[in-house]
């Protein structure tokens, strides 16, 4: 989605959503819950990271498998701006 000089693809929105609603999770993980292909979801964690919407940790159960925890607080300003785009992708 275009947004006034920020873009986000809609497979990134999904996957955000899902991590600000489910909190940390492994790639497999999202891609499971949000029904996208791995490398749509690879592809999403990518954009957010490089949009400093979330981060990646190690996963102390499975260190093959990292987790990826949002940051919160732009999470949810970027939510408020734009709650209308939200809203039509994730209907």
């Amino acid at each position: 989605m275009k947004m006034s000089g920020f873009e986000l693809p809609r497979s990134a929105i999904i996957v955000l959503d899902r991590l600000q609603t489910d909190g940390p999770m492994t790639p497999k993980d999202i891609s499971k819950k949000v029904d996208l292909a791995p490398r749509t979801v690879s592809f999403a964690l990518r954009r957010l990271m490089g949009e400093n919407l979330c981060r990646k940790i190690p996963n102390l159960h499975d260190m093959r498998q990292p987790l990826y925890l949002i940051n919160l607080e732009k999470a949810r300003e970027l939510r408020m701006k734009y709650e209308h785009v939200f809203r039509l992708v994730l209907m």
